[in-house]
């Protein structure tokens, strides 16, 4: 991506070789567009006028199917992800997050235990595929389970990188920080992403030209002294392992909305920086010994 912070990750853990990358969260797209063709012009009316929720951006969706056409039944089992989320009186549980109204479907009734938990909680299967009818995207069936597993683990990697910008800022304070709530924006390229398309334009060798397929803007809380901080988190695509599994690049870090964060941001950078110079004066010093120690061979065989 031309960028050092970049973080490379495979999803062979969690996907056959055979899984392509999601076309952009369709958890979090918020647009409204209409529906037309295929078993995606079925999706219930109802679904489509869903309030926001304001944690996420995006509707409450069913458990229930809304596609008449659905020949498969897929799973309504929902992952606990291990990202913290702020404490509320609400008693409704997120997924993705995906917000459940008590009462709205039994079938989605709130899990206890993982409100105790207080952890954001991943969309099932069947809210995923749901979401997808509701943006117009006929996808296969059997391909949902894999995109879930995909989509789950990028997110849980995303979240790995968070804490460990937080840890450099404050390690004491980085095992307490909360999720309060983040925006889907795979339509709106980031500052980086866009200045790396440029820079792509005029050095092709050294920036890649493919844009993020989504992105994500999440809001963390510090417990430790009440602040927040926002994330941005590009998604890029990258060329699959040796297995052929996918593999995708996850480029996060702290908005630049303050001072603070500025300053954390130059700083990686310059750390970043220095590592490659180092890396880069320790190999050729290691070369010009290499070729000092030929050379001293040589001359000692003539003697």
């Amino acid at each position: 991506m031309g960028s050092a912070s970049s973080t490379p990750v495979s999803a062979s853990s969690n996907a056959p070789s055979a899984a392509a990358p999601p076309p952009g969260c369709p958890m979090h797209e918020t647009s409204s567009a209409s529906v037309t063709g295929g078993s995606s012009a079925s999706t219930s009316a109802s679904a489509m006028t869903d309030a926001l929720n304001p944690l996420n951006n995006i509707p409450a969706l069913s458990q229930s199917p809304l596609s008449p056409s659905q020949r498969t039944l897929l799973s309504r089992e929902r992952s606990t992800s291990s990202i913290p989320r702020v404490s509320s009186s609400d008693t409704s549980t997120g997924a993705c997050p995906v917000v459940h109204t008590p009462g709205k479907d039994a079938s989605a009734s709130p899990d206890p235990a993982v409100e105790q938990d207080g952890r954001w909680v991943y969309p099932s299967p069947q809210q995923f595929y749901n979401a997808l009818m509701r943006k117009g995207k006929d996808t296969p069936e059997e391909s949902i389970e894999v995109m879930v597993q995909i989509h789950n683990f990028l997110n849980e990697r995303a979240w790995d990188e968070v804490r460990r910008w937080e840890d450099i800022r404050d390690p004491n304070a980085a095992q307490r920080i909360e999720l309060s709530k983040f925006e889907g924006r795979p339509q709106d390229l980031s500052p980086k992403a866009r200045f790396h398309l440029i820079l792509a334009s005029i050095f092709p060798d050294s920036y890649s030209s493919q844009p993020p397929f989504d992105r994500h803007d999440w809001f963390v809380r510090r417990p430790a002294d009440g602040s927040s901080q926002r994330y941005v988190i590009d998604y890029y695509s990258a060329p699959d392992d040796e297995q052929g599994n996918p593999v995708f690049s996850l480029d996060v870090r702290p908005a630049i909305d303050s001072p603070g964060a500025m300053y954390e941001r130059m700083s990686e950078w310059a750390r970043i920086k220095r590592e490659a110079w180092s890396k880069a004066s320790a190999t050729e010093k290691a070369g010009s010994t290499s070729t000092a120690a030929a050379a001293a061979s040589a001359l000692s065989g003539r003697s």
